[in-house]
């Protein structure tokens, strides 16, 4: 997820630049044209010119949406423009700043909505990635103009915590953190639901990232996530209210309480500077802090008139001022990463030798996002899921550029999803041809129990990568995908587990090649009778390789509520299941919250 590069030279927020994506640069390039059209008034256009009072007998009103950590920032922005008569087209501005949770404002425009608000201020770049990246068509659209400024995201604890771990004098990776935390029951960590908070899937997708890179990573991260999410709060503001009240006994030893928490470098400023007199000690993890980026979009831009786009970008431009950009270090944020506010860190609690000056982390790609979450919403949720794998003969063919066939990688891929179940998943594998079991085209390899279930000599676990790893391809066997997807539908529908999430994965790389099969209308048809709202088993179908069908994948998919989705490589199998998941849980969310 890139930054944007502002409207005017002098940078706010200018942290984290990096390439744009062709889309938000003509989308930016757009917003400027508004900017500057019609330039016989330049000056009254620039708001060179104050107008006195007499402008604001006709003010531009704009209502701006932003995070509740911004909004307060902004609102005095607001209030100086309109004290200093800051003009567009001679016209005052008269904007009001409203906090929005980021993920609920999100989510209002991904359903297609049109909220009464000219401009959002989210927290971080990934809600408007969510809002035009989406899947739904219908998302009213977001116009990126720039950023107004930064915090990084660290580790904060109470100072006897912090001291215990060597703070300041001592660093630590995410990896670390997040471990000796863990680890430690005095130590308890607590952060926001990483579905609802930027802060928390940021820095879970760098413990993943840090995690993926050690043997038994995987395993280690969803142990990881298991963990934290017992000590969860729904966003970044009630995480604060887990901390100790005091420093009594009695509260620093109530379970209940955090000593540590995931938390951005503003919010553990603002929190030091209450009146509470409380007081957090920072870690900035050495492999690289993420960043909240504070991006700055018009919303629904064809609806706005002509002075309220120009008004949008003047108030944009003018919290690019010097004066404007030392407001935003007074509320706690970063406004240029060359030049770090040093007041700003020691108010957070950060302090030498913490990496506090060190250039951003890498940002996470969109795919590392998806899977961290994917992963974290499998966990959080235990999860019963039955795996159908098309064993036809055609997933003998080669992958070019890989040595490997269909089935040697889709099996790979697979082993990498089964090391993010935890012991509480129950997970199965069906595999399919035509004629597998008499007249069935499929059969049941591994019943779909629980992981961490003993039988035998190993569990439940051992006996699925076992399976995994035995999967070949039939010689000569087609595929019979319809009668297969029914029946195995029809087990998961029949075997459903309250209180998990319930999902038929099915991967394909043909068409249905079985005459004597049910037909594809029968087949949509009866799977729409089985789909139950109160009891929802998504089916995930994921077409695989040039000769599958993507478009009857998602029909059929859809007919139970779940996604279809097309891959070119079975390496991104994992990566897909993950997203798929996330889709179903959102889907799921919103459909409670109708």
């Amino acid at each position: 997820m890139g930054r944007h590069s502002l409207p005017d030279p002098q940078r706010a927020g200018g942290s984290d630049p990096r390439p744009r994506a062709r889309r938000r640069s003509v989308a930016l390039a757009t917003v400027l044209v508004l900017t500057v059209a019609g330039g016989t008034a330049f000056a009254v256009r620039s708001g060179l010119l104050s107008f006195g009072s007499s402008c604001r007998e006709d003010a531009v009103r704009l209502k701006l949406a932003a995070s509740p950590d911004m909004a307060p920032a902004l609102r005095a922005a607001a209030g100086q423009a309109r004290e200093e008569n800051i003009t567009s087209d001679g016209q005052c501005l008269n904007i009001s700043v409203t906090a929005q949770e980021s993920y609920k404002f999100a989510d209002t425009l991904t359903s297609g909505r049109h909220p009464d608000v000219q401009v959002w201020v989210p927290d971080s770049e990934l809600w408007v990635d969510r809002v035009t990246s989406g899947a739904a068509s219908e998302a009213t659209e977001v116009t990126p103009a720039g950023n107004v400024a930064s915090t990084p995201v660290g580790v904060a604890m109470v100072p006897a915590a912090a001291k215990s771990l060597g703070w300041p004098g001592k660093t630590y990776t995410w990896l670390d953190l997040a471990g000796a935390t863990l680890q430690d029951d005095s130590l308890r960590l607590g952060a926001a639901d990483p579905a609802r908070s930027a802060t928390g899937l940021l820095a879970l997708t760098r413990l993943s990232t840090a995690a993926a890179k050690v043997k038994g990573g995987a395993t280690q991260a969803a142990a990881m996530m298991k963990t934290l999410s017992q000590r969860i709060s729904d966003t970044d503001g009630q995480v604060l209210d887990t901390l100790p009240r005091d420093s009594s006994g009695t509260e620093q030893g109530n379970p209940k309480r955090n000593q540590a928490l995931v938390l951005s470098e503003q919010s553990a400023f603002a929190y030091n500077a209450s009146d509470g007199g409380a007081s957090l000690d920072l870690f900035y993890p050495k492999d690289g802090s993420p960043r909240l980026d504070y991006p700055y979009n018009l919303v629904d831009r064809e609806r706005l008139t002509t002075d309220q786009s120009r008004a949008a970008i003047r108030f944009m431009t003018y919290l690019s001022r010097p004066a404007q950009q030392r407001l935003m270090e007074k509320y706690g944020f970063r406004t240029d990463d060359e030049a770090v506010p040093e007041a700003v860190v020691a108010k957070a609690g950060g302090s030498s030798p913490q990496p506090y000056a060190v250039a951003p982390a890498e940002p996470a790609s969109d795919a590392a996002l998806q899977e961290a979450l994917g992963t974290w919403t499998i966990t959080v949720q235990s999860a019963r899921i039955t795996t159908v794998v098309d064993a036809s003969s055609s997933m003998a063919e080669s992958v070019p550029g890989t040595g490997q066939s269909r089935m040697d990688v889709t099996k790979a891929s697979l082993l990498q999803a089964l090391a993010t179940f935890t012991p509480e998943d129950e997970i199965g594998l069906w595999e399919f041809a035509t004629k597998l079991d008499g007249d069935k085209d499929y059969r049941v390899l591994v019943p779909t129990e629980r992981l961490g279930d003993r039988a035998g000599g190993g569990t439940q676990r051992d006996r699925l990568s076992a399976a995994f790893g035995a999967l070949k391809p039939v010689p000569n066997g087609a595929t019979g995908l319809y009668d297969t997807t029914l029946a195995a539908y029809r087990a998961a529908t029949s075997s459903y587990a309250e209180g998990k999430f319930n999902a038929l994965v099915i991967l394909t790389d043909g068409v249905n090649q079985d005459p004597g099969s049910i037909s594809r209308t029968a087949l949509l048809k009866q799977l729409r009778q089985l789909a139950s709202p109160e009891r929802p088993v998504p089916l995930i179908m994921i077409a695989v390789g040039p000769e599958a069908d993507k478009e009857e994948a998602r029909q059929i998919a859809e007919a139970t509520g779940g996604s279809g989705h097309e891959v070119s490589d079975p390496a991104q199998i994992q990566s897909v299941i993950l997203q798929a998941i996330v889709a179903a849980g959102a889907a799921g969310a919103a459909a409670d919250a109708g």
